[in-house]
C-alpha cells in the first residue's frame, strides 16, 4: 500500500522557517527567494488542511498546530539526513584512493590495472598523479606510494620495490649503435636525462649511474624532460638512450619497445613505500588493494 506523503520539497522548507522564524532567513539558507518558502509553505498547509504559520504585518508567527508539526518533524528529517548519509558513506567506501609519482602511475599501475579489476572487481580505484606530501586522513587519500628512504612516522609502512637502473634505448637505435660493449661507450651517444620527481637529494643521475659503473662523466649534456615518462618515450621513438628505474621500464621491456642498451645495472639509494594510515588500513578493500600491490611488484621481482 502506498504511503501518502507531504510533497518533500514542502517539507523542507517549512521546517527551515520554523526554525529560522521567518521566510526570509530561511529562504537565504536554502538559497531560494523568500516569496518560494512562501509557496511551499502554502502548498504544505493545503496537502495537510490546517494553517502552519500566522501572517502579520510585520513576518509570520507559527500557529499552535505549526509549531507541534514542526516540533514532531525535525527528528524525522534529522533521521532521513543520517541514513542518507550512511547509504552515501557505503557508495563510497567502495572507493579506494591512491597516489604515486606521474611516472609510476603511467608506466607502473595504469598497465596493471586491468589485472586488479579481475581480481577485485569491487574496487573503484581513484588515481591521483603527484609527488606532494600528504596528509592521508584529512585528504582523503588511502593509499600512498612514495620514493625515499622509509622513514614515514604514523603510518603503516611496506616495502614495495627497490630501484634498479638501466640503459635503455629503441631496438633500432641499439642496433644502429654497434659498439656498445660498456658503460664508457656510452659517453658517446645522445643521454636523455630527466627531472627527478620525488626531489629528493641523492636520487639516480647518469652522472651518479656512471661514477657507480667506474666512469667519470659530467652527466650534463643531452636533452632534458620534466619526467621520466617523457625521456621513456624519446628513448622508444629513437632520440638517445635514457637511463630509468626497472619498475618503469618492465612492460616496454617485455614487449620489445625498449631494450637495455647494456646489461649493467645499478641499484638507487631509495624504494618505493607502500604508505597508508591506520585508519585507512580497517578498510578491507584497502587492505586487498595493497595486497594486490605486494604481489604485483613481487612478480617483478621474481
Amino acid at each position: 500500500m502506498s504511503r501518502q506523503l507531504p510533497p518533500l520539497a514542502a517539507l523542507h522548507a517549512f521546517e527551515a522557517a520554523a526554525r529560522n522564524r521567518g521566510f526570509q532567513r530561511a529562504g537565504e539558507e536554502l538559497h531560494v527567494s523568500a516569496g518560494a518558502i512562501g509557496h511551499h509553505v502554502k502548498q504544505l498547509e493545503a496537502w495537510l488542511g490546517v494553517p502552519l504559520f500566522q501572517r502579520m504585518a510585520r513576518g509570520v508567527v507559527l500557529t499552535s498546530a505549526g509549531q507541534r508539526y514542526a516540533e514532531s518533524l525535525r527528528p524525522i528529517l534529522d533521521r532521513l539526513a543520517d541514513v542518507s548519509e550512511a547509504a552515501r558513506r557505503q557508495g563510497e567506501e567502495r572507493v579506494v584512493t591512491v597516489t604515486a609519482t606521474t611516472s609510476l602511475v603511467t608506466r607502473w599501475l595504469m598497465p596493471r590495472l586491468g589485472r586488479l579489476r579481475d581480481r577485485h572487481p569491487q574496487i573503484e580505484l581513484r588515481v591521483l598523479a603527484s609527488t606532494n606530501a600528504v596528509d592521508l586522513a584529512r585528504e582523503g587519500v588511502d593509499v600512498a606510494i612514495r620514493l625515499g628512504p622509509g622513514h614515514y612516522p604514523g603510518l603503516k609502512v611496506d616495502l614495495l620495490m627497490e630501484e634498479w637502473f638501466s640503459a635503455v634505448c629503441s631496438p633500432a637505435y641499439l642496433a644502429a649503435a654497434g659498439d656498445l660493449r660498456g658503460p664508457a661507450d656510452l659517453r658517446r651517444y645522445t643521454l636523455l636525462h630527466d627531472e627527478p620527481e620525488a626531489k629528493l637529494p641523492a636520487e639516480m643521475n647518469w652522472a651518479r649511474w656512471m661514477h657507480s659503473c667506474g666512469v667519470p662523466h659530467p652527466g650534463g649534456s643531452g636533452p632534458r624532460f620534466s619526467h621520466t615518462y617523457l625521456s621513456l618515450e624519446a628513448a622508444a621513438s629513437g632520440q638517445g638512450v635514457a637511463l630509468a628505474a626497472e619498475p618503469l621500464i618492465a612492460a616496454d621491456l617485455a614487449s620489445g619497445r625498449l631494450v637495455r642498451a647494456l646489461e649493467h645495472r645499478v641499484m638507487g639509494p631509495y624504494c618505493y613505500y607502500l604508505l597508508r594510515s591506520v585508519q585507512a588500513e580497517s578498510n578491507p578493500l584497502v587492505h586487498a588493494f595493497c595486497d594486490w600491490l605486494v604481489a604485483e611488484a613481487g612478480a617483478d621481482a621474481a
